[in-house]
């Protein structure tokens, strides 16, 4: 990818055109190439260039991932690029390793972390961030204010025990973090300590990583074992979360198939009970007709009983009929009970015939809008190769003009040449005129020969251009055929359908007329006989027998869900046991927890009071030493002094001596003698 600082440059220099707008498409365009990482590793990236690329990211391009990795990035062009990340909402993975970031790119990161809300992943390795106390703080302040980090890499960062425990107090308040990397600082033992203690309250780390940082053994034993506890307790926590869900899940389900087959069951009886209204309604109608018939034969009763013989032999008659009617009535209703089952059968039948046809309907339709779709990819990847191939038409006409103009240039050039040749020599003309006219003819055959071969070029391409065209509208209008003879197969097939449901209702229709008329011939023949009263009584006595019977049925019916809801909450009961069991143990493990925090709390006193007797016998020590190298002093000042006196001394001893010598008569002899 081209330097941003270079093409900043450029664009500025041609004037006319926006930096920053141009920037921004360039990024666009290798976020629809290349993905949704933009890598600048190992670029040297500078104050305008941050600028730049400051001001692309405020208009969120869709990157979630931006390495920026020895860029070598300056701490006002980290300051520019990080202000431009204030306010983004894509980038979700950052890397600055290796930029040497110090107390502005500190402050800055604070920032970015307590106000950026998208940002999961920070990669800081190789920085100096520690080496400020102050603004690794305002860094751990925004750490500390941050609820979406969740991953985090300060390896050699030059981080003290200061540092540390700003850490600590920032990870106290945390609760998102989870993954935190803290090798190859210089945090000592007051920093592991300040970080146990953090640990203790916060419950989110699950991964720490801390080789390399002077911390003895035990410590490092203590961070470890509670980063294992708060790992065991995000899986009991998440398994616990998913038990719930499943749980509520599956009751949320049983209320739901109770709910329907409670109205189900109200729907049936609903049904029932209106089906027993109009028969009651039936029958008492029945009834009131038969009384008024029986009252009129009464009054012909009285009015004939000069004929009573003859009407006893035609009651007995007619009684003889009655009974074959009251025969011919039971065959009728078993016939239209059976035609009842007959026909809900056929329904049942048509229904999921229907609902077969609806899914091989529906299986076509998806059919036909994948191929609609990959229909649409071959249009557009045809579309796409004729711009690539317009592109090289214009490509082909720009190389023509260029070899034209070229072409001219030698022409303009050979011209110039041969004048010159005129004025220098008139002898030669002649063969100068022949040698320009040869050359002339050389070029016009080389440039109709170019432009031969490029209009062949063109051709074919516009030959290339045509077919893909054609194969477009081809492929256009296959497409919009299919789609029309889908649409008109399922406009056939719903007619169809509808057709025979329309035929099936009409038969069903008919049928029922012929069994009404029927019902009703009997009806008039059962009205002219005493006999149709008791089976009427019969018929009703049935009747309530049934209710009886479907009551009896509602009552078990009724039992049953009553049973139901008693499982439904003894389960409720057995779940509640055992969240109540899961939530005891847990409560067990904090408890146990509770025990080795006081443990660790009770080591830790007697570490502290072994660490104090420590540190007063090391004062002690300290003391003696200086005591001893005080009076070492004085003895050495002792020394120094004597051997000054001795030196003093000695040269008291000579300058007699030399004294003496020169005042003896030795020396008045021995001084001639010289």
């Amino acid at each position: 990818m081209e330097d941003f600082r270079q093409t900043y440059l450029r664009l500025c220099k041609e004037g006319g055109v926006d930096p920053q707008e141009s920037i921004v498409a360039r990024l666009q365009e290798h976020r629809a190439t290349q993905g949704s990482k933009l890598d600048l590793s190992g670029q040297s990236l500078s104050s305008d260039t941050c600028s730049v690329l400051s001001l692309a990211f405020q208009k969120d391009l869709f990157f979630t991932e931006l390495s920026l990795s020895d860029c070598m990035l300056s701490e006002e062009g980290a300051k520019i690029l990080l202000t431009g990340l204030l306010g983004n909402t894509t980038v979700k993975v950052l890397d600055l390793k290796g930029n040497n970031l110090r107390s502005t790119g500190a402050e800055v990161l604070g920032k970015l972390l307590a106000r950026n809300k998208t940002l999961h992943r920070l990669v800081l390795e190789w920085n100096a961030l520690g080496m400020w106390e102050e603004a690794f703080s305002l860094f751990c302040d925004g750490l500390a204010s941050n609820s979406v980090l969740t991953q985090l890499d300060l390896r050699n960062n030059q981080i003290n025990h200061h540092g540390a425990s700003e850490l600590a107090l920032a990870l106290k308040r945390n609760t998102t973090l989870e993954v935190l990397d803290l090798r190859w600082n210089n945090i000592g033992l007051l920093g592991g300590r300040s970080l146990l203690e953090a640990l203790q309250k916060n419950k989110s780390i699950v991964k720490l990583e801390m080789a390399g940082n002077n911390i003895p053994s035990d410590t490092l034993k203590a961070l470890e074992q509670t980063i294992g506890h708060n790992s065991d307790r995000q899986s009991t926590l998440r398994e616990g979360h998913s038990r719930t869900q499943v749980l509520s899940k599956e009751i949320q389900s049983l209320k739901e198939e109770k709910g329907r087959q409670f109205l189900s069951l109200m729907e049936t009886i609903d049904r029932q009970r209106e089906e027993m209204g109009r028969s009651n309604r039936s029958t008492s109608i029945h009834i009131g007709q038969l009384q008024e018939a029986l009252n009129e034969r009464k009054s012909a009763v009285n009015s004939l009983t000069a004929k009573l013989q003859m009407t006893e032999a035609a009651l007995a008659l007619s009684e003889q009929k009655n009974h074959n009617l009251g025969e011919l009535l039971t065959r009728v209703k078993a016939e239209k009970e059976e035609q009842r089952e007959r026909q809900s059968r056929e329904r049942k039948k048509e229904q999921e015939d229907g609902m077969l046809r609806e899914g091989k309907l529906h299986r076509e339709i998806q059919t036909l809008t994948e191929t609609n779709v990959q229909l649409k990819n071959k249009v557009e990847e045809i579309e796409r190769r004729c711009k690539s191939q317009q592109q090289q038409i214009f490509e082909l006409k720009q190389e023509l003009t260029n070899s034209t103009a070229e072409l001219k240039l030698r022409l303009a050039q050979a011209e110039d040449r041969l004048e010159s040749e005129k004025r220098r020599s008139k002898q030669a003309l002649e063969d100068m005129d022949s040698l320009r006219q040869k050359e002339v003819e050389h070029v016009n055959r080389h440039l109709e020969e170019t432009e031969r071969a490029l209009q062949e070029r063109i051709f074919k391409l516009e030959g290339q251009r045509i077919q893909l065209e054609e194969e477009l509208s081809k492929a256009k209008a296959a497409c919009v055929t299919e789609r029309a003879q889908a649409e008109e197969e399922l406009g056939r097939v719903r007619a169809q359908v509808r057709l025979e449901e329309q035929e099936h209702v009409s038969s069903l229709e008919e049928k029922l007329r012929s069994v009404r008329s029927s019902l009703q011939e009997i009806q008039l023949h059962s009205s002219q006989q005493k006999q149709t009263i008791s089976e009427l009584q019969a018929k009703n006595s049935n009747q309530s027998i049934e209710m009886d019977g479907l009551r009896r049925r509602i009552e078990e019916l009724q039992q049953e869900l009553a049973g139901k809801d008693q499982e439904k909450v003894a389960e409720v009961s057995r779940v509640r046991v055992e969240l109540q069991e899961q939530i005891g143990h847990l409560q067990a493990e904090r408890t146990a927890q509770g025990g080795l925090k006081e443990k660790i709390s009770a080591l830790e006193r007697e570490i502290k009071v072994l660490g104090n007797n420590h540190r007063e016998a090391l004062l002690d020590k300290e003391s003696e030493m200086s005591s001893m190298l005080e009076k070492l002093r004085l003895k050495e000042a002792e020394i120094q002094r004597m051997r000054e006196d001795e030196a003093n001394r000695a040269s008291y001893l000579q300058s007699a001596i030399l004294t003496y010598i020169q005042g003896s008569p030795l020396g008045h002899y021995s001084s001639p003698k010289k």
